[in-house]
């Protein structure tokens, strides 16, 4: 694909990492560097590319000539990704939002510093607000939003007319029936089955499987 835009990538995580590779192997991005917050830098090179201040970021990649990603996961309920996400557009950015060439996308409503990765089915008449990452292989069903700093993990299904408020997260194989409201800053987790609307700040989490009283050389199957 060829490289359009160039792209500042905020974070040296595993996720900035994530980030380099799809923008560099499935985007219209040239990534050109990384930038973290100043006490934060181990490295002063990152993939070949300098790692630079944050605070001073925008003296050195203009606003004007490169757009940025914040790429920070779901940690204090995606709080610290929206902390940089409003600092990075107070400098000017945009931020990029980055769609999976390999996703199914049937709406046209996606807000910035969105990412969406491969296996996403994203149905008509959706509505996505900025600052949201879908991990890999999620079903958000027809006339759904999502709003602002959420995280949805992996193979979560959102039914329809659903509305996840902001700053929530989503855990990998999660179920949410149709016409569900998961009200803001909740933590819905790995396997969860949610019928009904829920309130503020809940937290839903299944139990560990139970540990089979024999060991494997023990069962016949």
């Amino acid at each position: 694909m060829k490289k359009s835009k160039k792209a500042i990538i905020f974070g040296t995580n595993s996720f900035a990492e994530m980030v380099y590779y799809y923008l560099s192997n499935d985007s219209e991005y040239e990534v050109v560097a990384f930038t973290v917050s100043k006490a934060h830098i181990n490295d002063d090179v990152k993939f070949g590319l300098p790692v630079v201040p944050f605070e001073s970021v925008q003296g050195i990649y203009t606003p004007l000539d490169h757009e940025m990603y914040v790429a920070i996961a779901y940690v204090n309920m995606n709080k610290i990704r929206q902390r940089f996400y409003n600092e990075a557009k107070g400098k000017g950015y945009n931020l990029l939002t980055y769609i999976s060439s390999k996703a199914s996308i049937y709406t046209e409503v996606i807000g910035d510093n969105c990412f969406i990765f491969e296996d996403n089915t994203l149905q008509p008449y959706i509505k996505l607000g900025n600052n949201i990452v879908l991990w890999s292989g999620n079903h958000i069903g027809h006339h759904s939003t999502i709003e602002d700093h959420c995280f949805i993990a992996s193979h979560a299904v959102i039914s329809g007319h659903c509305v996840i408020k902001e700053n929530s997260f989503i855990g990998v194989n999660a179920t949410i029936r149709d016409s569900v409201i998961i009200e803001k800053e909740n933590i819905i987790g790995a396997g969860a089955v949610i019928l009904k609307n829920t309130k503020e700040k809940e937290v839903y989490a299944v139990r560990n499987t139970e540990l089979f009283p024999k060991s494997s050389d023990q069962v016949n199957i």
